[in-house]
């Protein structure tokens, strides 16, 4: 007997395929005499069924210890500009980085394409950068705190960082007129 283990309009990742995608339909399997189904498929759009084990559910960002953050990462999208044989000396060919600042999968930032053509390994550094700059900004607040609690304790050359993290971090926080 099975049961279900997605839904309908729910993400999972399909593991034969390395994409993510949205079940479209939970396709029950049923036996004459049997109150449950004997398997469950889903269809994803993909042209294929898939069972259960193939697919994988979405996990909830995980929390920091520090508190509430926010969840950026680097997603690759397809070169449109020029085919992968003509880029081979990028990175990834064929795909360039965005970085995706939302919720949504479309919200963030993204670089020209002829910028990217111009030193890839550099956009790349900077995607990677942008897409940590929470975790950063975690730790320069925590160096603060723990500055501050410190007092006159810590080494001089500490409390030098500690300062130019509250600048940084005063910086960030700015509001420009």
């Amino acid at each position: 007997m099975a049961k279900a283990q997605f839904h309908k309009n729910q993400r999972v990742y399909v593991k034969p395929v390395g994409t993510w995608a949205l079940v479209e339909r939970v396709l029950p399997q049923w036996t004459k005499g049997l109150d449950e189904p004997l398997r469950i498929y889903y269809d994803v759009g993909l042209g294929r069924e898939f069972s259960a084990d193939e697919l994988q559910a979405e996990q909830p960002a995980a929390e920091t210890a520090v508190g509430d953050t926010e969840s950026w990462r680097v997603v690759r999208a397809r070169n449109k500009w020029q085919p992968a044989e003509d880029c081979a000396r990028h990175p990834v060919p064929g795909t360039y980085p965005i970085v995706i600042t939302g919720q949504a999968e479309w919200g963030g930032w993204r670089v020209p394409g002829a910028e990217y053509d111009l030193d890839p390994a550099r956009v790349e550094r900077q995607a990677r950068l942008i897409a940590n700059a929470p975790q950063f900004e975690i730790f320069a607040k925590s160096l603060v705190d723990w500055a501050r609690k410190s007092g006159e304790e810590m080494p001089s050359s500490l409390a030098d960082l500690a300062h130019q993290a509250q600048d940084l971090l005063a910086h960030v926080n700015e509001i420009e007129s």
